[in-house]
C-alpha cells in the first residue's frame, strides 16, 4: 500500500466523521456489536478493497475484517468482497469512507479493463495520463494496472515531454529537444508532442526517441506513422473515446493514452449492509 494512503484515509475520516458520528451516537450503547458485508451491486473489476479494510482499522482496531475477493478480480453482481464484525458504532462510521475508496477505485479499474479488451489482438498499450484526482494518483494508477492497462508517467520528473507550451517558451522544437537532451539524464528518453504532420516531420529530425500525436484523426495519425517510419516510438492521444479506440490502434502505432481512464470513470456500485441481529 502506498504511504500516501493512511493520510487520505485519515483526510477522509476527519471529513466525513470528524465530530463523530451523531445517529450512531444516538441509538447504540457501547458495546453494541454487528456483522456486515461489503457486496457488488454490478459486475465490475474490484479494486480499492485492502484499502477498504485500512479504513475501518484506522476507525477502530478491533473490528474484525475478512477480505474475501482480490483486487483486479472480476466480481459478480451479489458477490461479498468484504466482511466486518464489531462494534455497530465502529462500523458505521468507517461505512462512507470505505465505499468511496472502493467505488472510486472500482469504477477505474472497471472502466480500464474495457478498454484493455477493446484492444486485445494489437500491439498497443493502453495508458492513462496525469489527469487525476489531485493526491490520489498513486491510487488512481494503481487502479488502472487492476484494470488492465498502463501507466504512462507518474510526475514530472519521470521522463521528458515536451509539449506545445516548451515549444513556443523555448523557440523552436528543435531547440526544444536539444536542450532537454543536454540536461536530462542518459536513459531518459525524450517524447516530444506533435499536432501537425509538419511538427511530426520535424520531431524526427530532432532525433525524438517518442512523438505524442496529439488530437488527430486515424487517417491523420496513419500519415504520422508513415512519416515517422519506425524511426521513434508513435503514441496517440486527445479525443481517443472507447467506440473510436480500434480505429486508433492501427499498426505502428505503440501507445495510446486516454485521460478519461481516470477523469471519467463513473464510479462502481458497491454498498454495505448490516446483517439483521440474530443472524
Amino acid at each position: 500500500m502506498h504511504p500516501r494512503t493512511d493520510h487520505l484515509i485519515d483526510l477522509a475520516l476527519d471529513e466525513d466523521a470528524g465530530q463523530g458520528d451523531l445517529t450512531s451516537r444516538a441509538i447504540f450503547p457501547e458495546g453494541h456489536v454487528s456483522r456486515a458485508h461489503i457486496s457488488a451491486g454490478q459486475d465490475l473489476v474490484l479494486c480499492g478493497v485492502e484499502v477498504a479494510a485500512r479504513v475501518f482499522a484506522r476507525v477502530d482496531p478491533s473490528v474484525r475484517v475478512r477480505v474475501t475477493a482480490r483486487d483486479g478480480d472480476l466480481v459478480r453482481r451479489g458477490k461479498r468482497v468484504l466482511e466486518a464484525s464489531g462494534s455497530t458504532a465502529s462500523i458505521l462510521l468507517a461505512e462512507r469512507t470505505a465505499l468511496n475508496f472502493m467505488q472510486r477505485l472500482s469504477g477505474i479499474a472497471t472502466f480500464s479493463r474495457r478498454f484493455a479488451d477493446a484492444v486485445k489482438g494489437t500491439r498497443v498499450r493502453i495508458v492513462d495520463t496525469r489527469k487525476t484526482t489531485p493526491g490520489y494518483r498513486a491510487l488512481e494508477k494503481y487502479a488502472v494496472r487492476c484494470g488492465g492497462c498502463r501507466n504512462h508517467r507518474g510526475s514530472l520528473g519521470e521522463h521528458v515531454l515536451i509539449k506545445d507550451n516548451h515549444i513556443a517558451a523555448a523557440g523552436s522544437l528543435a531547440k526544444a529537444v536539444r536542450l532537454a537532451r543536454e540536461a536530462a539524464p542518459h536513459l531518459s528518453r525524450v517524447e516530444v508532442e506533435a499536432k501537425t504532420l509538419a511538427e511530426v516531420r520535424a520531431a524526427v529530425r530532432s532525433g525524438a526517441d517518442a512523438v505524442l500525436l496529439d488530437n488527430m484523426t486515424p487517417p491523420q495519425v496513419a500519415a504520422a506513422v508513415a512519416v515517422i517510419g519506425g524511426a521513434a516510438i508513435v503514441e496517440v492521444s486527445g479525443g481517443v473515446r472507447l467506440e473510436t479506440l480500434r480505429d486508433y490502434a492501427q499498426p505502428g502505432v505503440d501507445v495510446i493514452s486516454v485521460g478519461a481512464l481516470t477523469h471519467s470513470a463513473p464510479a462502481a456500485d458497491l454498498s454495505l449492509s448490516i446483517l439483521p441481529r440474530g443472524r
